[in-house]
């Protein structure tokens, strides 16, 4: 773990991953891989394990290299949004008394997924949606591309240096350590490489994440 790039006495900004960081959506990924696969006559199994180190696009090619990757990805998407219209979602512990604790126009969402399944989500599990949030459509790069966390925060008028990423996976991290961001890693049992501080639960960093957001944090790496 690095040192924190921030600024004392400036304004500060959270920037959230939303599948794994705040919603649990871990049981509603695996049902929607496991159809997809089920349709096209596949090991529900192997293709999401491949799915989860790979893209929608690069997960077609390595198990349906036969089939047209548009239509795959129709049917896909068809699958998700019947999943966040019926599904059962749960947000991770603590989220909701840290998004209502942060201060209003202070924090953004942003996500690979689309911006009418996070809604959709965030309407089923009762927690608030921000006034930015950039999706998958917001963006011509995904992460770990910087791009999605620079738009965020220029979105929120907030210079990268004084902004806080909370994420739980990889991509998402490098995401925000190319941004120039202090990124803080949850929901993981071990922390992921280049994160400033890990918390084994998002539970866990809301009294941390908090503080930052109004200024009484005090930078240190743990």
């Amino acid at each position: 773990m690095t040192s924190e790039p921030t600024r004392p006495g400036s304004a500060r900004y959270v920037l959230f991953d939303v599948d794994g960081t705040l919603i649990d959506a871990v049981a509603n990924q695996r049902r929607v891989w496991e159809t997809w696969a089920a349709r096209y006559g596949l090991d529900p199994g192997a293709v999401r394990q491949v799915a989860l180190r790979t893209r929608p696009m690069e997960t077609f090619a390595a198990v349906a290299p036969e089939q047209d990757p548009h239509t795959c990805l129709a049917a896909l998407h068809e699958l998700e949004d019947e999943d966040v219209r019926s599904g059962v979602y749960a947000a991770f512990d603590g989220a909701a008394e840290l998004l209502s604790g942060l201060p209003p126009g202070r924090w953004a969402l942003v996500t690979s997924n689309y911006g009418h399944r996070v809604r959709g989500r965030f309407a089923r599990t009762g927690l608030p949606v921000p006034g930015v949030l950039v999706d998958a459509a917001a963006v011509a790069e995904g992460k770990p591309s910087p791009v999605p966390y620079l738009l965020a925060a220029e979105r929120l008028g907030a210079g990268p240096e004084d902004c806080l990423v909370i994420e739980d996976a990889p991509s998402g991290v490098e995401s925000g350590l190319r941004a120039g961001m202090t990124v803080w890693g949850v929901n993981t049992a071990v922390p992921v490489d280049g994160v400033h501080r890990h918390f084994a639960s998002l539970h866990e960093a809301v009294p941390d994440i908090l503080a930052f957001a109004t200024g009484s944090h005090r930078d240190s790496a743990v």
